[in-house]
Parts: C-alpha cells; structure tokens; sequence
C-alpha cells in the first residue's frame, strides 16, 4: 500500500481525477485489513487489490517508463475495478463518510508493517 501511494504521488498530475479514486480503493483496504470495514465481497477485494498490484508493478502491458502512453493500462485496469466494483466501493464511501473524524483521518494513513501485524494478530 505504501508503494501504491508513493507511485501515486510520483504520478500525481498524470493521474488526474482517477487519483481521488485510487486514494478510496487504498483507505478501503486500509479499512479492511484493520478490521474495521468488513462489507465488501471477497471477489471484490481480491479485484481492488489485484488492480492496485497491477498499478504498482512496473512490467505490465504499457511499462511506465513508455512516455505518455505508459499509464494507459494502468489507469485501464483501476478504470475497470472502479466500474465493476462500483456499488461496494460507493457503500464504502458512504461508510466512510459517517466515521468519525479521527477514523476518517487514520484511514488515509498507511499502516507500517508492525501495525499490521499487531493487528492481524
């Protein structure tokens, strides 16, 4: 998730609006993997999280060094979840939007890697 927000800053005037979604897809995960938001299908999140893998790996079908054009798959692919997943990905929205501040907040924070095992644990 860390790489996938790096990449995204890196990339930030080439993404565009997608950004916005792409911020979503990562707090959901956050969300999910924290225990805090369970309502989502496991196809569902094994889709976001395939498609956030694809955006973060460098050899894919467009590389990303390709000028101009090497994104195209990438947004392609998060284009794809966010239109197939697009009812669970608006209910976690919505649930989202009726968190306190603080939870909304720790959401856009990414978990190191001790906190996640604190927390799978």
């Amino acid at each position: 998730m860390l790489a996938v927000t790096r990449k995204s800053a890196k990339q930030s005037g080439r993404l565009g609006a997608v950004k916005d979604d792409l911020q979503v897809l990562l707090a959901l995960c956050v969300a999910r993997l924290r225990g805090q938001y369970r309502d989502i299908s496991p196809k569902a999140l094994l889709s976001i999280v395939a498609g956030l893998v694809y955006f973060l790996t460098p050899v894919d079908a467009i590389p990303d060094w390709v000028l101009g054009v090497g994104l195209i798959d990438d947004l392609g692919v998060l284009a794809w979840v966010l239109k197939t997943w697009s009812a669970e990905i608006d209910a976690f929205r919505h649930w989202r939007e009726a968190q306190t501040p603080e939870v909304s907040a720790s959401l856009e924070r990414i978990p190191v890697r001790e906190e996640v095992i604190d927390e799978v644990l």
